[in-house]
């Protein structure tokens, strides 16, 4: 490995400001994140290796070597750290044990997420809020859910993240704006170390990505450590669930700035330092001077749609993070009512023949799965994909009886389909072994097969899509597509 083992001496303390022309810098991967991170460091003047195994991503490449970027596609590119290297910035789904990384940390070259670029590349004289997301479930609809409230409220704010949009990009962009939404997932957190968010949120914490953590003694244990990254360096209010202890013992352990204030939120009454539901209204027992005696009214619990248990939570915890900003209770509620979520997150897609068909691609994990089944006395599940080491024993002990058959696609279906006859013995199951997209017809016609006058037929996985399908989006609009083509 022809690395340099000693770096630039000013790298660990980069900003926006500093001699970017001195350095090299390898961006691992060029997918979206990675895209613009070499994008926006090339602005900076430094000279930037882009490399990916892959060759899907041809017309990027074309467009960064335009912009004088070095860039290598293909098999073995990264396999080697390349000579001269003073900073490696990985795209979040690299693994640790991922060669290049290694020879990096071994070389002493730090490698930063691009999370922790975006940070480093701001205007210094310009500090701008960040309010952190994170949790196994939820994350999307909280981070828009607080994108909302912030509109309502007259802020200029970027969603950003894992939500879709690179935070360099915003950074960079020309819009002044006044905050940051930012979703984070685990392999972000991962790679981040010296950002100091204004407000922080650990939703819920389930299993999900372990194998991610595969190399590791107890991938669940280094899953949480990451998630509880978030809560570093807070310097206003780190957001815990009152319903989930280890959120609140992650904020306890959390090295936070001083004056930093620990807030709950629940779908219960809220103590002193919470935010919660009274009588079906969200309250505030935080942000005011009262807060000992009497609770401030923010929403009502109708504003919050589509409207379920889970939902509510979401809601709950963007307005403890949105009110430790300062925004007004009204914004609170108005951000709520106009908030339009995205689609696939239990989407009622059609009715036909007294049969509901929704479209719950988004629940890429046995928990968020969880979520949807609540809602359905009665249903045919929709199940399968990239189960990412997690176990489904539970889901399917807790709502054997509600269901009326299931239909299993994807590269973990046999695991699934020997939980489901394990658990649910008296449950139809078909599992089919097609993994070419057009098989989402079949699926349906089956599934319409099993289902009844009253039932629910759910596509909610509880698996990554990417062994099918080119995304979760992708996998529902094919879902509705044949849906549509079934009842016609």
């Amino acid at each position: 490995m022809g690395g340099r083992t000693v770096t630039l001496d000013w790298i660990n303390t980069a900003d926006r400001t500093s001699p970017w022309p001195e350095a090299q810098v390898v961006v691992a991967g060029l997918g979206v994140s990675g895209f613009a991170a070499a994008d926006g460091l090339m602005s900076l003047g430094a000279r930037v290796v882009v490399l990916d195994e892959s060759e899907a991503h041809a017309d990027k490449a074309t467009l960064l070597e335009h912009l004088d970027v070095t860039v290598r596609l293909g098999r073995g590119v990264t396999a080697e750290l390349p000579p001269g290297t003073d900073l490696v910035v990985t795209s979040p789904g690299w693994r640790p044990t991922a060669p290049l990384l290694q020879q990096a940390r071994a070389a002493g070259i730090p490698v930063w997420g691009e999370t922790e670029l975006a940070w480093r590349m701001q205007q210094p004289d310009r500090a701008i809020p960040w309010l952190g997301i994170t949790g196994t479930n939820g994350k999307t609809t909280t981070t828009q859910m607080v994108e909302s409230i912030l509109r309502a409220d007259g802020r200029k704010v970027a969603a950003v993240g894992n939500i879709g949009r690179p935070i360099v990009e915003a950074v960079l962009d020309d819009v002044e704006y006044d905050v940051f939404a930012v979703e984070l997932s685990s392999f972000q957190l991962h790679w981040m170390n010296n950002v100091h968010l204004h407000s922080a949120v650990v939703l819920n914490l389930h299993e999900d990505h372990l194998e991610w953590y595969a190399s590791e003694p107890d991938g669940m244990a280094r899953y949480a450590a990451d998630k509880a990254k978030i809560y570093d360096g807070v310097t206003d209010a780190c957001v815990y669930n009152v319903d989930e202890p280890l959120t609140e013992e992650m904020v306890e352990g959390a090295d936070v700035v001083e004056g930093a204030r620990a807030i709950g939120f629940t779908t219960g009454i809220p103590d002193i330092s919470m935010i919660g539901v009274v009588d079906d209204l969200i309250v505030d027992r935080a942000f005011v001077p009262q807060r000992r005696t009497s609770a401030l009214e923010l929403a009502k619990v109708t504003d919050v749609h589509p409207f379920a248990p889970h939902n509510v939570a979401n809601a709950v915890a963007a307005a403890a993070l949105t009110r430790s900003l300062g925004v007004a209770p009204r914004s609170v509620s108005e951000g709520l009512r106009n908030l339009h979520l995205a689609g696939h997150r239990i989407s009622t897609v059609a009715v036909g023949d007294g049969v509901t068909w929704v479209d719950d691609s988004k629940a890429t994990n046995p928990h968020a799965a969880d979520s949807a089944m609540q809602a359905y006395e009665s249903f045919v599940w929709i199940a399968g994909g990239q189960a990412k080491g997690t176990s489904f024993d539970a889901l399917v002990e807790r709502f054997a009886s509600r269901m009326r058959g299931a239909v299993v696609i994807g590269v973990d279906r046999e695991m699934i389909a020997d939980v489901l006859a394990r658990h649910a013995p008296d449950v139809p199951v078909r599992v089919l072994d097609d993994t070419h997209t057009s098989v989402m017809d079949e699926v349906v016609a089956l599934a319409g097969a099993m289902a009844g006058p009253g039932d629910t037929v759910l596509l909610s996985p509880g698996c990554a899509s990417l062994d099918m399908f080119d995304g979760y989006a992708d996998r529902g609009d094919r879902f509705v597509e044949a849906v549509n083509r079934y009842l016609s």
